[in-house]
């Protein structure tokens, strides 16, 4: 039988500690992939911080690589899949890109539901985290959150509803679409990335957007119109998901999952929504200098278009009746949770 000298003993230790410690020093690059140009709001404000954060408290063991405007190919719509896949390890896009695969998700994209970016991000990381944990079961979700208010910018004014009529309109995601068919406008659905194209050849008269997009689309040359809404609540909003590849988690170190956990969940998603605010600010700041004529309907006004858009919301809660889900509650849950947040 084979005997562990004392001498043997020591070495083998050393061995194991050796094993270990190479194991602990694995280092690891993770390619992430979004749909926007560098300059815009969220890869420069949020992506890029949220990567040298990690890459800081890795130790330099993680590396993230960044891929700007699909540069590792494939169309905004398949980006979740991306993640989902393996294709690459991480991913940000729009959840409304595909249409019916979030449907629970979805209530916060219903009109004059969401406030600022910041507060209706909280509201939605714990709103998926009790109701909707099974539409993010592939992945291992870093955030979920929301823009600021959603608004209108044109090439001829929105002054009323009556002026919105027949206007071609991109929408961001069926529930927007839904909402603009409602208000009389007609949708046409698209990612952002194509919304500066769509303006300069005519496609479209106007978008949906936050103010935040907007410079990074030069959207703010190609109209001169933008129509703000009274009160905290946006016209709409979109949802989003920053949703990493399970493998790719799954083989880090124990060490290095616990530097994505720390910057996974509430305080992400917070920072990610607080990205946006700020960059409303920057542009609308941007409209403003170039001289663009901003609308701001009043509170009479805004509350015609609260009750003409209103069905949108009715609408989603019959669908989810024929789902089995409970629509009613889950609107009354997001709203109660936005109301916390917005203190």
């Amino acid at each position: 039988m084979f005997q562990l000298t004392p001498r043997r003993a020591v070495l083998a230790i050393l061995g194991a500690t050796a094993f270990v410690g190479a194991a602990q020093a694995q280092n690891v690059t993770l390619r992430f992939h979004q749909m926007l140009p560098a300059q815009a709001t969220i890869p420069a404000k949020a992506i890029v911080p949220w990567a040298k954060k990690v890459e800081a408290e890795s130790g330099g063991r993680i590396k993230v690589q960044i891929f700007n405007t699909m540069q590792l190919g494939g169309t905004p719509p398949q980006l979740f899949d991306q993640a989902k896949d393996g294709i690459v390890d991480i991913t940000w896009t729009v959840l409304g890109y595909t249409p019916g695969r979030f449907p629970k998700t979805e209530v916060f994209e219903v009109p004059f539901l969401t406030t600022t970016g910041e507060a209706s991000s909280k509201a939605l990381w714990e709103y998926v985290q009790k109701n909707a944990p099974e539409e993010f079961k592939d992945v291992k979700l870093i955030a979920v959150h929301t823009h600021g208010p959603g608004l209108f910018h044109t090439k001829t004014p929105v002054t009323g509803l009556e002026s919105l009529q027949g206007m071609k309109i991109r929408g961001g995601s069926r529930i927007i679409n839904n909402m603009l068919t409602k208000l009389g406008a007609t949708p046409v659905g698209m990612p952002v990335p194509a919304v500066t194209e769509a303006l300069s050849k005519g496609v479209i008269q106007g978008t949906t957007i936050p103010w935040e997009v907007g410079p990074s689309l030069k959207v703010h040359e190609l109209v001169k119109n933008h129509t703000t809404f009274y009160g905290p609540n946006g016209l709409y909003n979109s949802t989003f998901a920053v949703s990493m590849n399970k493998a790719s988690y799954d083989k880090l170190p124990a060490d290095l999952k616990q530097v994505i956990d720390k910057n996974s969940g509430l305080e992400t998603a917070a920072f990610f929504g607080r990205a946006m605010d700020e960059g409303d600010k920057v542009g609308r700041a941007i409209a403003q200098k170039a001289g663009n004529n901003i609308v701001a309907l009043d509170a009479a006004e805004t509350q015609r278009w609260r009750r003409t858009a209103s069905v949108v919301a009715d609408d989603w809660v019959k669908e989810m009746g024929t789902k089995g889900i409970d629509g009613n509650k889950l609107l009354s849950e997001a709203r109660e949770l936005i109301a916390k947040h917005s203190k």
